[in-house]
């Protein structure tokens, strides 16, 4: 088993700590005049980790230590197409799951696994080999914690993240042995926006601020509407509400111009912003094996 060292520090360091150019073909375009997305379109939440936080204060604007404990979700997003599999993100390492009091960190954090993702996977009569796509909103350790075991998928992330990612010394929050699959594996390096299936139904959206390669996902769905999950474009509802930014995002100002957008694309769907780190967020989505559709 490999160890879980490299991850506790990194994770609460993130707490601490956007061509593939514009894709706009024409079936895109189709789908945003307002054509209804394929009926067999699914979205599943797994769930993939908690995190209890010992000061949800450094995760609000200017991150101010206020000694207030909080939780917050982990989940991953299975959108079954008929074109294939993508999975947007890939939560804590399942390792985690071997130590069922968690994985206490030094410096606060209690990081969980109850069900791996290979298990949730495994419930739909799923392999990793079976997911076509592996979407990344970035490549801190609880967002890409099992990337490795999906070495047979194409993965999508942004040029600027994997540079940063990678680059030394290694930025807060990372730690490169989670997804080094990427010097083997099939790599699309994004350089903005990406319409992953041609068809306007699933895009990615680059929302650099957190990250410099921070990206959302935008999916329709013939019944639920437009969702936009965040990745961690923002982490509370009162940033969101409030234009707050934690004080360990790389760009103030490019996270504020994220949000806006972001804002723009749910108003102009009359979407439901999906706050992957919010609890409430999580809990309002269909309990898996349940779907969106």
């Amino acid at each position: 088993m490999h160890s879980l060292r490299p991850l506790l520090p990194s994770l609460f360091l993130l707490s601490l700590g956007g061509a593939c150019a514009h894709h706009a073909d024409t079936a895109a375009a189709s789908s945003e005049a307002g054509e209804a997305p394929p009926a067999d379109i699914r979205l599943y939440a797994l769930d993939c980790g908690r995190i209890d936080v010992h000061d949800m204060g450094f995760f609000a604007d200017g991150s101010h230590p206020n000694g207030q404990r909080g939780t917050m979700s982990v989940p991953c997003f299975l959108i079954q197409h008929p074109q294939g599999m993508l999975l947007w993100d890939t939560g804590l390492d399942d390792a985690i799951s071997k130590s069922p009091d968690g994985v206490p960190d030094p410096v606060g954090p209690r990081y969980f696994v109850r069900a791996t993702l290979q298990a949730q996977l495994a419930r739909l009569e799923l392999a990793t080999s079976d997911v076509r796509y592996v979407g990344f909103s970035h490549l801190h350790a609880d967002h890409a914690g099992n990337a490795n075991a999906f070495f047979a998928s194409t993965w999508l992330v942004q040029r600027k993240e994997l540079e940063w990612a990678t680059a030394t010394p290694t930025p807060l929050g990372v730690d490169p042995a989670k997804f080094s699959a990427w010097r083997t594996a099939k790599v699309e390096l994004l350089d903005g926006d990406r319409d992953v299936f041609g068809d306007g139904t699933v895009r990615i959206v680059s929302t650099p601020g957190h990250t410099p390669g921070h990206q959302s996902l935008q999916v329709k769905l013939a019944k639920a509407g437009t969702l936009v999950l965040s990745g961690d474009l923002c982490h509370l509802r009162e940033n969101w509400a409030h234009d707050g930014v934690p004080g360990f995002n790389t760009s103030r100002q490019d996270t504020l111009t994220s949000m806006a957008r972001v804002r723009t694309l749910v108003k102009d769907t009359h979407g439901r912003f999906v706050i992957q780190h919010v609890p409430e967020d999580f809990a309002s989505l269909p309990a898996f094996p349940a779907y969106l559709e």
